[in-house]
């Protein structure tokens, strides 16, 4: 990356000193505060060599920058920005730097780190209000609101919190035309708001606002006043933020407003290391797919050629093929009485993820804090499910898993003469009206479910941590009488390896 390079050459004699500094700073605040704090504020402090990474996005500029760093912590965003010009990278005549923290017990580090800048050709002015108030009073021209200035460039790891429907956040929000249900997503798009024709954004944000019915609002408010240039991932997604032990997907995201929309540029990397950087460019439309009501935001991490075929080849919704996908209801910290280590006579099985294995199903299982049976009772009675054929999918993948979805089969003669079964909130069964599948068709979806090619394109729309019903009802399936071939192929083979489901299911769609 050309941006990337110019840092390399970096003369100014403060920056590496000043990095080692505040990465100091750093560590020092985030070992000292509690998690409830962190949880209160939605806010984990950015790396340093993230920091850097995300500074040399932005393209070449000189002129006069007018920059803003919305949740600034103690100012590694601030610091890898202002090392970069101080070092060659921008041709600014000044910068004016607008940091705003709501954090006030932080002030006293970013305000020393960013002293450390002071001269005639750069200005600061530290916000302890809340930006979102501040931003949207601005845009919203009120009486009494003081004006922020149209930003050149916006660099910001924005806190991650969900705003309630009911907050002055979101009264706020709405009043400038913006629906949307976390601190991140607000923040990113009254950056985007408050930048000026041409402005860049360069923000790492959790990649959930990629699809969804919630953030779809969102997407239309960021993709109608801005571009896309990069977008970046983590392979691993408990490394960009590792020191706070924060298990997030995050992406790296790069936006111009009001700039022209050509292709995107995804890089990947192992961790924020960045030595095995991976860089690929792909057309807008396979980004966002025309024609898709949802605005879907696709992040490819695979050649598109493979996805596509796939996609002609799995043309059909579970509810195209009749199939009904449902979260497990039975949740288990509200039924506790009920709840049953092992089975008796007044016990039914009850399903948690602990209980699959591959494509199998172990039941019951014994050592595990899991309860392995529920009371059937005029309680419990509406959560059960006939024993029957069924594909299970987990709804969270634990960080060793390669696979973000992982399906299983439930097999009825396990559970011997027991009439129903319960399945706990952690699992989404696949059936037919509340009723079994055939075991082709279980087997076949499961097979299907369990293939690379899957997972690779459900990576480039799904941004959570989770794969949920609705993920699931959205997805393209292949015909009943292909899954009941790739059933057929399963069933008279004993825990096939990757390479096999993949090679099969290659086959079988050519």
């Amino acid at each position: 990356m050309d941006s990337m390079d110019s840092m390399d050459s970096m003369g100014w004699i403060g920056g590496q000193g000043l990095r080692s500094e505040i990465e100091e700073a750093r560590l020092r605040h985030s070992k000292k505060t509690d998690a409830k704090k962190k949880s209160q504020f939605g806010q984990f402090l950015t790396p340093s060599s993230t920091a850097d990474f995300m500074a040399g996005l932005f393209p070449p500029s000189k002129g006069k920058c007018l920059l803003l760093d919305a949740g600034a912590g103690v100012g590694s965003l601030s610091v890898a920005f202002l090392d970069r010009w101080r070092g060659g990278g921008f041709a600014f005549d000044r910068v004016d730097l607008d940091a705003f923290e709501i954090d006030r017990s932080l002030h006293p580090a970013l305000s020393k780190m960013l002293s450390k800048y002071a001269d005639e050709s750069f200005r600061v002015n530290v916000h302890g209000d809340d930006f979102i108030f501040a931003a949207s009073d601005s845009l919203r021209g009120g009486l009494f609101a003081t004006k922020l200035p149209r930003y050149t460039h916006a660099i910001l790891n924005p806190p991650y919190k969900k705003i309630a429907s009911s907050s002055s956040h979101r009264l706020a929000l709405r009043q400038i035309g913006l629906e949307t249900v976390n601190l991140y997503s607000a923040f990113l798009a009254l950056a985007v708001a408050q930048a000026a024709p041409g402005g860049q954004i360069v923000a790492i944000v959790p990649r959930s606002f990629c699809n969804g019915p919630y953030y779809r609002p969102f997407r239309e408010f960021i993709l109608k006043r801005a571009s896309i240039h990069q977008m970046h991932l983590f392979d691993s997604r408990s490394q960009a933020f590792k020191d706070d032990a924060v298990l997030q997907e995050n992406v790296i995201i790069h936006l111009e407003r009001e700039g022209r929309q050509g292709s995107v540029k995804i890089t990947t990397s192992t961790d924020d290391t960045f030595l095995d950087l991976k860089v690929a460019q792909h057309p807008f439309d396979q980004i966002v797919l025309p024609r898709d009501p949802e605005l879907f935001i696709h992040i490819p991490t695979a050649p598109f050629g493979r996805e596509l075929h796939f996609s002609a080849s799995a043309g059909f919704t579970l509810a195209d093929l009749g199939i009904n996908v449902s979260t497990g209801p039975v949740v288990d910290f509200r039924v506790k009485s009920h709840l049953r280590d092992l089975p008796d006579n007044s016990t039914v099985p009850l399903l948690y993820p602990c209980h699959f294995k591959g494509l199998g199903t172990c039941w019951p299982v014994e050592g595990v804090k899991k309860p392995n049976a529920i009371e059937r009772n005029a309680q419990t009675e509406k959560w059960l499910y006939p024993n029957d054929w069924y594909c299970v999918v987990r709804r969270f993948s634990s960080k060793e898993e390669r696979r973000r979805i992982v399906a299983s089969v439930v097999t009825p003669e396990l559970f011997g003469d027991a009439a129903m079964l319960g399945f706990e909130n952690h699992l989404n069964i696949i059936h037919r009206n509340k009723r079994g599948l055939s075991s082709q068709i279980a087997y076949g979806l499961a097979i299907f479910l369990n293939s690379s090619v899957v997972d690779q394109w459900f990576r480039r729309f799904n941004g959570h941590t989770q794969v949920n019903a609705n993920d699931l009802k959205r997805m393209r399936f292949p015909a009943l009488g292909t899954l009941k071939d790739l059933g057929q192929w399963a069933m008279g083979h004993n825990s096939p390896t990757q390479s096999m489901v993949d090679e099969k299911l290659k086959e079988i769609l050519s």
